[in-house]
């Protein structure tokens, strides 16, 4: 290779940088064409599921890896969250997300979320998550104030975006879709990742939503579904339209809760 190809490689390669500045996580990624829905945009399952890991990557980086938690005897899952898009992400956009712990509630932590256009100052989404810490031998819920492998972030931010909270049924709902829990919508806690539940709730909302982009979009986690689990998606279109509110239930309760206003 003489000169001239090295220089071209060189231009050819892309870098994808992570780092902490001031307990901050940032992390440059790329919305590949496996992430998009069939109108080319960032669906709901991969924005969780990447959310979801660059929270776990964060801890990881930050020296407790789910393996050190376990060691520990901590799990944490996660309970609430809460998007809105400002401009939502597209196929072979370059992104950079950014994420960091908030002041902990009681029993619930807290974590914000941005997503930035990289190289630019567009903010595209900004999110809110709370998450439980559970007791691996009780298997019970735990404060946070017994959760002492870090010290607790002091900061609350004014996020854009709805507030993660109880969204609860709604009288009349109509089923929507029914599906078994498979093997491959399992993670290593032996549940339904949180992930999954996205593409769930895109699979079930009507037709003639698929393809408008949603301006704010919550979802509530309760009780796991399991292997082999019947879920029933039930769902209702309020407020003229611009708001689907939408729960899945097991024959062990619900499951989950979400919203989508548009």
């Amino acid at each position: 290779m003489d000169n001239n190809e090295a220089k071209n490689e060189e231009k050819n390669v892309i870098e994808y940088r992570q780092c902490h500045i001031n307990n901050v996580f940032r992390s440059e990624e790329q919305i590949f064409f496996s992430q998009t829905n069939s109108e080319g945009l960032f669906s709901l399952h991969e924005l969780l599921r990447v959310t979801s890991d660059l929270a776990v990557e964060d801890y990881n980086q930050r020296g407790m890896s789910r393996e050190y938690l376990k060691e520990k005897g901590f799990a944490i899952l996660v309970s609430r969250l809460a998007f809105r898009f400002h401009k939502m992400p597209v196929e072979n956009q370059k992104v950079e997300v950014v994420t960091w712990e908030e002041k902990p509630e009681p029993l619930q932590l807290a974590r914000n979320y941005r997503i930035y256009e990289k190289g630019g100052k567009e903010l595209l989404v900004s999110g809110k998550s709370y998450w439980l810490v559970c007791d691996l031998k009780s298997r019970r819920l735990i404060p946070t104030s017994r959760f002492n492998l870090r010290e607790p972030s002091t900061e609350v931010s004014d996020m854009d975006c709805l507030k993660p909270g109880k969204i609860g049924e709604s009288e009349n709902m109509e089923l929507w879709d029914s599906r078994k829990i498979r093997y491959s919508d399992l993670d290593t806690n032996g549940h339904t990742t949180n992930s999954r539940y996205g593409a769930f709730i895109e699979d079930a909302i009507p037709a003639e939503y698929r393809k408008r982009v949603p301006v704010d979009f919550r979802i509530n986690y309760s009780k796991e579904a399991m292997l082999d689990s019947q879920l029933d998606i039930y769902g209702k279109i309020e407020e003229d339209g611009k708001k689907l509110r939408i729960v899945g239930k097991t024959t062990e309760g619900c499951s989950f809760e979400a919203e989508l206003y548009y």
